[in-house]
């Protein structure tokens, strides 16, 4: 690339900066309906802003989660169906860094849990996709009609603590039922000791996406501050928890699989002296 290019490049980037914080200012702001504690209290409870599915009021934090499932779904069948069949031995740039991907996965798990590690590096490959690609979700700013005929964006489905929870009861599940096809009872018995697992999973889960999403909210709200800070303060959180949360959440589900799964050795009885 020449100095030219590169100059070019950055002048139009800065055009584009200028763009937008003259938009910003110029275009009017919408006067807000609500208080800043009412909106807070909201993000969390989900009381008032409600959307509606097939006639049932629901939170929106349930449409982003079917959005992004749908989305990764179609995604995955695409590269199943179009793409991995035509892997090469010499592979691309696209084959290289799905197998980049794969690999260090399967290394978390074979490090974690070296007896039973594929259906771990599975598990957790899925659900470091869900959970980073469902935080990033937040970020394209998706509107949605609430039941009272407010527009709202749809959040993080893991902001909204149902979805918390049910991402941590279902890691939960999943080291229970490793361990109880490993070790039957006493598989079970390990997991079980670990009753708060689920619990500390969801709050940590809920709390970290929470934290990011009020902060943006009271970004936003104030408009002193609501001048280019939102668009640095909302990708920088998003992209941390992106990455902290995916990490944090497949590194204790590994750890504790690989608790649960390891094989029982029976310890030989010492004879008795004679």
């Amino acid at each position: 690339m020449t100095k030219k290019t590169k100059k070019v490049i950055l002048i139009t980037f800065a055009c584009i900066l200028a763009a937008l914080l003259v938009a910003t200012i110029v275009v009017p702001s919408v006067e807000k309906e609500e208080s800043i504690q009412e909106t807070m209290k909201d993000a969390v409870l989900h009381e008032s802003n409600k959307v509606s599915l097939f006639g049932m009021e629901v939170n929106p934090g349930l449409i982003s989660a079917f959005v992004i499932t749908g989305i990764l779904f179609v995604v995955a069948l695409i590269i199943r169906i179009f793409v991995i069949p035509k892997f090469t031995i010499i592979p691309g740039k696209f084959q290289a860094m799905l197998e980049k991907l794969v690999g260090l996965f399967t290394g978390i798990a074979e490090t974690n849990s070296p007896h039973r590690p594929n259906v771990l590096s599975a598990y957790i490959f899925v659900a470091a996709v869900y959970i980073f690609f469902s935080t990033l979700f937040e970020m394209f700013g998706i509107q949605a009609v609430t039941t009272n005929g407010t527009p709202v964006s749809l959040p993080a489905p893991l902001s909204d603590i149902n979805g918390a929870i049910a991402m941590g009861g279902m890691t939960y599940l999943f080291i229970l039922s490793g361990g109880i096809i490993a070790n039957k009872a006493r598989g079970a018995v390990n997991s079980l000791k670990d009753f708060s697992l689920p619990i500390s999973m969801s709050f940590r889960l809920f709390g970290a996406m929470l934290s990011g999403l009020l902060v943006t909210e009271l970004v936003y709200y104030v408009q002193a501050l609501s001048y280019v800070l939102p668009l640095i303060v909302g990708v920088l959180f998003t992209l941390l928890h992106a990455f902290i949360q995916s990490y944090v959440l497949i590194t204790l589900a590994s750890i504790f699989y690989g608790e649960v799964t390891e094989p029982h050795v029976k310890k030989p009885k010492k004879g008795k002296n004679k």
